[in-house]
């Protein structure tokens, strides 16, 4: 049986603290909130309890909750004095991955005296932001959780039970499994709402799974019956199945093999029975076998999981597998077949890891081509500024000698002189603008933003046993990653590579907004799309404006058409979306451009523009009415090396 890693435990254990949201009565308020426009002053509402009552509900409805708040508070007018409209705020923020703004945003909030709940409200959040930025705690941090906790404890705040949490949390980062199964008992015992059964639940898979880390199967069981018995009562079937594979992690660890086959066949079957079964519960339950010493049984589940895993994700398989595999041939005394399975698992441990270092050494070459660029725009600057100085020493001459020597010749020398380096200068500006031009693109195509929020994707992939989707988002970034590197060096690409980094970068879209939106790619027959080139990295900014923007909070699914086409001997690409268009978004200043539009113009009038070649782009919002969205249309000539 499995043994749940590190990563796993973490990412549980994160899951277990954020899983929020409100009561029934918090339920009632909104719904007033929603038929009364008038917003009544914070301190006729209590927040405190609402913010409490998160912890009973999931973190999808949170989400909708906390928005909710933070737009019928953004409409007071003494929002300002609000703390909590602050509160909603960051927390918003920090829904959308942007830590730093919502850090930024909890500390502007004030109690209405030292150390009142507000206050502590403030800790609290500031003090989950902090620890949410490293693996380890450091003792300067722990030190203000003590803190904070003794505070608390003195007030008998309502709070005080997330304090407990932090720090049960804190030694979990910590690896002190024992003193975090300790705090996450007391934090259980002063949790409002210990009763409810999404907090029950919660508190015994967690604990079960600190149990497990620290090998105490006496507590391993305590808790999985817990569990079992609050599934039983509330008639969550599929908890009670789970009570079943813990149950047999717990006989696994004991070495007692037949108890962990019957409960891993009980898990295994129900699995089946509600036809969701998975590569991994195939291997779990061979594993099972083999422990049992019943090889022949074990061969045929991890063949079924091997095969269930290829139709899945061809090409992608787990090295576990064939280890598995390779040991219940050894145990039957198939030497041919184990060693063909471990041929395998070597394969694919040798794929992995080349996988791995491809996007080690991309990331250290596109580090090396940033630094670099920087170092040629120091240089030009320091170029331009050396032209500078040269200028207005020779403007100094110029007019010294028209007054001493008033000499044609002198004059018509220092003219030229003059004219020369206003050339010489004006090819340095043109060649730092290329510069420039091109380290804003090389930080717009790999902006740590996205790079951070890919990996947070992948680890909540991996954390939640989503190993077939961790595979295949990791296949699609190492993909982005190793084109977007290759077309750096390129001024200009073929059709087919641009469409290649386009289908990447989607997929990992359509992997991180789940059924948020369809696309299509489509190319005019006429059109070549190995022999036509473009410039590269040329549509992925507006197909990023579309999606992060024209599909965010769209009651419908989202529709992104990409076209390659002739018109009037150009070609013509057209980036359409049905999104919520521009209409819908505040003008605060009209004759502002966006980032993607400035280096888009940029590169056309360095590219075509300036050589006297037809080129030009469009931006087109559709209105507000049945059709809405957004059309760009981009012109620029067909180019055939």
């Amino acid at each position: 049986m499995r043994n749940p890693s590190a990563k796993t435990l973490f990412a549980l254990y994160v899951i277990w603290s954020f899983f929020t949201v409100s009561s029934c009565k918090n339920k009632e308020n909104s719904h007033k909130n929603q038929e009364q426009p008038t917003i009544k002053p914070f301190v006729q509402k209590d927040y405190l309890s609402l913010i409490i009552s998160f912890d009973t509900l999931t973190s999808a409805i949170v989400r909708k909750k906390v928005s909710l708040e933070d737009s019928l508070l953004s409409l007071t007018a003494n929002k300002a004095s609000n703390p909590y409209y602050y509160y909603f705020k960051a927390r918003n923020l920090g829904f959308k991955k942007k830590r730093d703004s919502a850090l930024a945003t909890y500390q502007k909030i004030k109690g209405l005296r030292p150390n009142d709940e507000i206050e502590l409200l403030k800790a609290d959040a500031i003090l989950t932001q902090k620890m949410a930025n490293g693996p380890v705690v450091e003792s300067a941090l722990m030190s203000q959780i003590f803190a904070a906790l003794e505070t608390a404890e003195q007030a008998h705040s309502r709070l005080t039970y997330r304090f407990y949490d932090l720090l049960a949390q804190a030694y979990f980062q910590n690896h002190n499994e024992k003193k975090s199964i300790e705090y996450a008992a007391i934090y259980f015992k002063h949790h409002p709402f210990k009763d409810h059964p999404a907090v029950k639940q919660r508190y015994f898979d967690i604990s079960f799974l600190l149990a497990s880390r620290l090998e105490d199967f006496k507590k391993m069981a305590h808790f999985n019956a817990q569990a079992r018995r609050l599934a039983i009562q509330i008639g969550d079937s599929l908890a009670i199945a789970r009570t079943y594979d813990n149950e047999a992690q717990i006989y696994s660890q004991q070495q007692q093999s037949a108890k962990a086959l019957a409960s891993s066949k009980i898990y295994f079957n129900y699995l089946k029975k509600i036809d969701n079964l998975n590569d991994i519960a195939y291997n779990n339950l061979a594993t099972a076998f083999f422990r049992n010493h019943q090889p022949d049984s074990a061969i045929l589940y991890f063949k079924e999981g091997i095969a269930l895993e290829k139709s899945a994700t061809p090409g992608r398989q787990k090295q576990m597998y064939y280890n598995g595999l390779r040991n219940a041939y050894k145990m039957k005394g198939d030497f041919t077949h184990a060693l063909e399975a471990a041929d395998s698992a070597y394969s694919i441990e040798l794929r992995n890891y080349q996988g791995i270092e491809a996007v080690k050494v991309a990331e250290i070459h596109e580090q090396y081509q940033a630094e670099k660029k920087d170092q040629n725009i120091a240089e030009l600057n320091g170029r331009n500024a050396l032209n500078e100085t040269i200028i207005k020493q020779q403007r100094w001459t110029l007019f010294l000698a028209l007054i001493i020597f008033l000499s044609v010749v002198s004059f018509f020398y220092i003219f030229y002189r003059q004219q020369r380096l206003r050339e010489k200068n004006n090819l340095l500006k043109s060649e730092n603008q290329r510069f420039s031009i091109e380290q804003r693109m090389l930080q717009a195509q790999l902006n740590p933003h996205f790079i951070f929020n890919a990996i947070a994707n992948l680890q909540s992939l991996v954390a939640s046993g989503n190993v077939e989707k961790s595979v295949c988002y990791l296949r699609s970034f190492s993909e982005l990653l190793r084109s977007t590197l290759e077309q750096n060096r390129k001024d200009f690409i073929e059709i087919d590579e641009e469409i290649a980094s386009l289908n990447n970068y989607l997929r990992l879209q359509q992997m991180r907004y789940a059924d948020a939106f369809d696309y299509r790619i489509a190319i005019e027959d006429q059109l070549d799309k190995n022999e036509t080139f473009i410039p590269p990295m040329l549509i992925q900014p507006f197909v990023e404006n579309a999606i992060e923007h024209g599909f965010r909070n769209i009651a419908y699914k989202g529709k992104l058409l990409i076209s390659f086409k002739v018109k009037n001997d150009l070609l013509a690409i057209e980036i359409d979306d049905n999104g919520s268009g521009l209409s819908k978004k505040p003008a605060r200043n009209p004759k502002k451009q966006s980032l993607a539009q400035v280096i888009l113009q940029e590169r056309i009038d360095l590219l075509f523009t300036a050589k006297g070649q037809q080129a030009r782009f469009t931006v087109k919002d559709k209105g507000a009415g049945v059709t809405t969205g957004v059309t760009v249309e981009i012109l620029i000539p067909i180019i055939n090396v």
